[in-house]
């Protein structure tokens, strides 16, 4: 398998994340979507990471598609979510909640680096869905007692919010507040202590396309 895209997309390290713990070897191409978009377009006419090519030569795209595949490949009883019923239905809302925040955050930072430029109500009311989304992932991560978000062990909700988390630390850490989200707080770190998140951990950067 081929994993494409860097590792400070929160969407590429949530599936290189689950690559990983699932034991799948894989191929890392960090290819920026700006820098080297022809060459993602030669795979994926989106231009988008993550792309994920099998072994076969297809390529998979979107985060939630490639994870659902990849829960395929490594059977039911291996998978990060739960099979079916009320936890599968929540852990998928959460997962939602947090690709949700990433969206956000990214149009924030391509509003800032590469639009360059400000549209004040368009940027408070992302900023207003970032804190509303951190808001409601707060009160469900403090009334759950686990390590984890569902049961004893890791599944996709948590390292769905564990990447997002750290992006938006790194590109607006003005929108992060510890002590207002204290919950999130912990989960963030105990995510980024695992080996698992560290050896696939990038520092934030904006690769911008070529100019003149």
């Amino acid at each position: 398998m081929i994993l494409i895209g860097q590792y400070d997309s929160p969407f590429v390290r949530r599936v290189a994340v689950a690559l990983r713990l699932y034991g799948f070897d894989y191929e890392h191409r960090p290819w920026s979507v700006f820098g080297d978009a022809e060459k993602i377009a030669a795979i994926n006419p989106l231009r988008r990471v993550p792309t994920l090519v099998t072994d076969d030569g297809e390529a998979l795209l979107e985060s939630g598609a490639i994870l659902d595949w990849l829960d395929d490949l490594a059977g039911p009883d291996r998978g990060l979510i739960a099979r079916t019923g009320v936890e599968r239905r929540q852990a998928l809302k959460v997962q939602a909640l947090a690709t949700g925040l990433a969206d956000k955050a990214v149009s924030l930072v391509y509003e800032r680096a590469i639009h360059q430029r400000s549209t004040p109500v368009w940027v408070e009311r992302c900023r207003a869905q970032i804190a509303g989304v951190l808001d409601a992932l707060e009160a469900d991560r403090a009334g759950r007692s686990g390590d984890w978000w569902f049961g004893a062990g890791i599944g996709h909700a948590d390292i769905a919010v564990g990447c997002v988390l750290r992006f938006v630390g790194e590109a607006h850490a003005d929108l992060l507040d510890a002590e207002r989200w204290p919950a999130l707080t912990a989960h963030a770190a105990r995510c980024e202590a695992l080996p698992v998140f560290q050896a696939v951990s990038k520092p934030f950067s904006v690769t911008l396309p070529p100019t003149g």
